[in-house]
């Protein structure tokens, strides 16, 4: 498929999941995994975005927050996917019970034989488990890379007198333990097949943005790095914050601190959002080249160059966007407008 066939040629992205890649275009996502068998499966479904939703919040340092907080709601429903994937190959006996168990409900009636119902059930325990997976993930961001590095630079107030000072160490702790965490996790086998499907993404994108067939030979040209790359938006998100805490003084209570830092995390995330955008749409500019390439060096840990057999679980993933928004295109009615498509 070519990518010109997307007409409106929004912006596409995802991210790297177990064994597999989670594409998203406007309205849908699709993720895609390779099971123990060779398999690819493939998930569908609508994307239910904030800013999507209500407009007036898809405005410029306003709608940072709310498309880091969609895209990571997004990722978590895709992670939870592929780990039931890969749970399935793992357990294949326990996968087998449950199947048997289902058609023996289907034929004797002891059990709902409402599907509509019991999709609404699993789809309901599903975001439960989103939920509370996201507020746990939030909670341990919060713990190691605001509350730790506040914790111990807090040790040198008394000989530090600066608050500038202050805050710029606690800034350099933080950059520090973020560049250190991403090190030791890029040397696990398991993390480091993720990397590679992370790669793999890249390249697809890559290749759909310049604007050429997804076919081996032009995906090859391209680098698994990227300047929308998540990776580079905390890293970005991180810079930024040590520019923007340096003005605000140093409170002695740590709780004070703390709670300063969360309440500016929506104004930071969306000065942070707005350079990678703009970076995105200018991949020409030496100056935002300059800016951004501390981010993409950072991509060299989180990516891998991904096989063959990879890149097609990437390829699957996009095309399935790209089958969800055809369907929509065709049910439209002829008398729609083109802005209706979007």
């Amino acid at each position: 498929m070519k990518p010109e066939q997307c007409t409106d040629k929004p912006n596409y992205g995802g991210q790297a999941v177990i064994e597999g890649v989670m594409m998203r275009g406007r309205n849908y996502y699709a993720v895609a995994c390779r099971r123990a068998n060779g398999e690819i499966v493939v998930q569908q479904e609508s994307v239910e975005s904030a800013t999507g939703k209500l407009k007036w919040l898809n405005k410029p340092f306003l709608r940072g927050t709310f498309v880091m907080l969609d895209a990571i709601i997004l990722g978590m429903k895709a992670l939870m996917y592929s780990a039931d994937i890969a749970m399935a190959d793992a357990q294949p006996n326990a996968s087998s019970d449950v199947d048997k168990k289902a058609e023996s409900a289907d034929s004797s009636g002891n059990e709902d034989s409402n599907p509509g119902k019991t999709a609404k059930q699993k789809r309901s325990i599903n975001d439960i488990a989103v939920g509370a997976t996201v507020v746990l993930g939030l909670g341990l961001g919060v713990l190691i890379f605001i509350v730790t590095p506040q914790f111990l630079v807090g040790l040198l107030q008394k000989s530090i007198r600066s608050s500038i000072l202050l805050n710029l160490t606690a800034g350099i702790v933080k950059l520090a333990m973020f560049i250190l965490y991403i090190s030791v996790i890029s040397t696990m086998k398991d993390i480091r097949r993720v990397f590679e499907y992370h790669g793999a993404e890249h390249k697809v994108i890559n290749t759909y943005e310049a604007g050429l067939d997804l076919v081996p030979e032009n995906l090859n040209k391209y680098t698994t790095i990227h300047p929308r790359c998540g990776t580079s938006f905390i890293l970005v998100v991180l810079v930024t914050s040590i520019v923007v805490f340096c003005f605000l003084g140093w409170q002695s209570n740590i709780l004070i601190r703390v709670i300063e830092r969360l309440l500016l995390l929506p104004f930071v995330a969306g000065i942070a959002y707005e350079i990678i955008r703009y970076a995105g749409k200018h991949k020409e500019s030496r100056l935002l080249r300059t800016l951004t390439a501390p981010g993409l060096l950072l991509q060299r840990l989180t990516t891998k160059e991904p096989t063959e057999d990879q890149i097609e679980v990437a390829l699957t993933a996009l095309r399935a966007v790209f089958d969800k928004e055809s369907e929509e295109a065709e049910n439209l009615p002829t008398s729609a407008p083109v802005s209706a498509v979007e």
